[in-house]
């Protein structure tokens, strides 16, 4: 019996995450993976809200990291396994923009899971002692 309210509350509680997803949401996230992969063009503005002046743009194939508050991390696909990356700082009176330049489709109903091989499987040097004289 407490297996079956186990399930049956597990079973509310993903119906309720699922649900909570608007359409909107989907899109967003689809959109998020698919910038964070170097398929969306990108402007990122740098400006300083004291004096409305623009400090630096940067556009292209990027992806951003913004996991600190005081700096933000933008890497670039220049070509075929080619990539810049740019460090830049963020203070009370510098802030950024970015924006999405090209439109992109996305489906509302398709769900990405995006994995990076090297993340999975280790680099690995494969290193094979020679054949010694001896074997030959």
């Amino acid at each position: 019996m407490k297996k079956k309210i186990k399930m049956l509350i597990l079973g509310i509680a993903v119906v309720g995450v699922l649900g909570g997803c608007s359409e909107a949401d989907t899109v967003s996230e689809n959109l998020s993976k698919s910038a964070d992969s170097f398929q969306v063009q990108r402007r990122v503005v740098f400006f300083n809200g004291i004096t409305d002046k623009y400090l630096l743009t940067v556009e292209g194939r990027c992806a951003l990291n913004t996991e600190s508050s005081k700096k933000l991390t933008v890497t670039c696909k220049i070509g075929k396994d080619k990539y810049k990356k740019h460090y830049l700082g963020l203070s009370d009176n510098v802030s950024y923009f970015v924006e999405q330049t090209d439109a992109k489709y996305e489906d509302a109903y398709h769900y990405k899971v995006l994995f990076r091989p090297e993340a999975i499987v280790p680099d690995i040097d494969l290193q094979t002692s020679s054949k010694s004289q001896h074997e030959e």
